[in-house]
């Protein structure tokens, strides 16, 4: 026979036991499960959050004054399965209150450890930090119970000794004093506060003065520049006007130019047209008749011209006959004395140098008249050097006979008269003759 339990997320149900001998159990939150009636046993574990008030009376602290100190927190046993299976070995079978018990005992335990190691002053006046080192060291103690602690605050803290009142007290006296002073610094800070504020009216109203003036000195100097560029954009306006009007003066002008240039073209025209019936009236009444006269003259010079060279031609022909024959009687008469002289050669060879010597004595007295006859035309010859002079001046002209007689006939007469014994003598004596 069975029986069937259910249990909600806020309690645990074990379920020990079993059939054959089982050494099972089985944790359950919030669920159900099946049991065996007189077989298996089923416990319930509560999981709510469990409100304890630890108190310590009268612990000594650090410095042995007794305090008593009551506080507030907030524990339950943890659901993971490790935790709660250590929680229901120690607590199962156990009321709330027990576990209660239990968990108070370790907390005010720790409370009162703690204590000791605290002045009066650091409990009293961080509450907060008290409450948070109690929790950190009894949190490892309740957690292998498989305790959780939630939160946990210092409620109250008092003593029967009266330190905490006269900490107040000093605390009050020292709070007054504080605001005594605070009242003074306030007043001053006020003061100076208020002169800092009158500096900054101050420091404000020049500022606005001087921002004033720079815009009054800006509005000035911007309305000079307005000013000047209404000028500017005026005196502009005024010099397009003038510009524009000298433009349309231009063009009114280059309009008057092409008028002129367009009469002065016509002009030309009615000049070019009359040039051109002047040039045919020209040359019909003074370039034609200039070109019959000038071709009828041209004709009368080049029949001239071919007179004047064909009687050119006739004398050049009838010199050329003369010239030849000329030629032809110098050529017989030449001939005729070079066959004299060659017969006159001949004899001298046949002869011999006496023939030879003989006609130069023969042909001497004629080179002598003939060397005399420019000094037959002079009346006095005057010889410097006496003498002797005159000697050798003889000498010098007979020395420079045979040279002559053999540029002449070719006969060296030096050698010809080496030859004749006193020859040279008389040769010398006929020449000063």
């Amino acid at each position: 026979m069975g029986n069937i339990h259910t249990v909600g997320p806020n309690e645990a149900l074990i379920v020990s036991g079993g059939c054959c001998g089982s050494t099972k159990r089985v944790t359950i939150v919030g669920g159900w499960a099946w049991a065996w009636w007189l077989v298996t046993d089923v416990q319930r574990l509560s999981l709510e959050v469990m409100t304890l008030n630890p108190q310590c009376d009268s612990v000594e602290t650090a410095q042995g004054v007794p305090l008593t100190v009551t506080g507030v927190a907030q524990c339950k046993i943890m659901k993971a399965d490790e935790l709660l299976c250590t929680a229901s070995e120690q607590f199962l079978g156990k009321s709330v209150k027990e576990i209660k018990i239990t968990i108070l005992q370790t907390l005010e335990g720790h409370l009162r450890a703690i204590l000791g190691t605290l002045t009066v002053e650091e409990v009293y006046r961080d509450r907060d930090q008290f409450a948070a080192l109690v929790r950190e060291v009894a949190a490892p103690d309740v957690g292998r119970m498989g305790i959780e602690i939630l939160s946990f605050t210092i409620k109250d803290v008092y003593d029967e000794v009266e330190y905490l009142s006269s900490l107040g007290k000093a605390q009050t006296a020292m709070v007054k004093r504080d605001a005594d002073a605070g009242v003074a610094e306030a007043n001053r800070d006020a003061g100076i506060r208020e002169a800092e504020c009158q500096k900054q009216a101050m420091d404000v109203k020049y500022s606005t003065d001087t921002k004033i003036e720079d815009n009054a000195r800006m509005f000035k100097l911007q309305k000079a520049n307005f000013d000047q560029e209404i000028n500017t954009a005026k005196a502009e306006s005024q010099l397009a006007y003038e510009l524009q009007a000298a433009k349309i003066r231009q063009k009114i002008r280059n309009e008057e130019i092409q008028i002129d240039v367009v009469e002065r073209k016509k002009q030309i025209e009615v000049e070019a047209q009359e040039v051109m019936r002047k040039e045919l009236e020209l040359n019909a009444t003074v370039r034609l008749p200039a070109e019959a006269e000038s071709y009828r003259l041209q004709m009368i010079a080049e029949g001239k011209r071919t007179q004047t060279i064909q009687a050119a031609l006739a004398d050049s022909d009838r010199t050329k006959k003369i010239g030849e024959s000329e030629a032809a009687a110098i050529g017989s008469i030449g001939k005729a004395e070079a066959e004299r002289m060659r017969q006159k050669a001949a004899v001298y060879k046949q002869y011999g140098d006496a023939a030879i010597m003989s006609l130069v004595l023969e042909a001497l007295p004629k080179i002598a008249a003939e060397v005399a006859a420019p000094l037959a035309k002079t009346e006095e010859i005057v010889l410097v050097g006496g003498s002797d002079g005159a000697t050798a001046e003889i000498s010098r002209l007979v020395s420079q006979i045979p040279p002559a007689v053999n540029a002449l006939t070719g006969v060296d007469l030096s050698k010809v008269l080496s030859k004749i014994p006193g020859a040279t003598t008389s040769m010398q004596t006929a020449a000063v003759k």
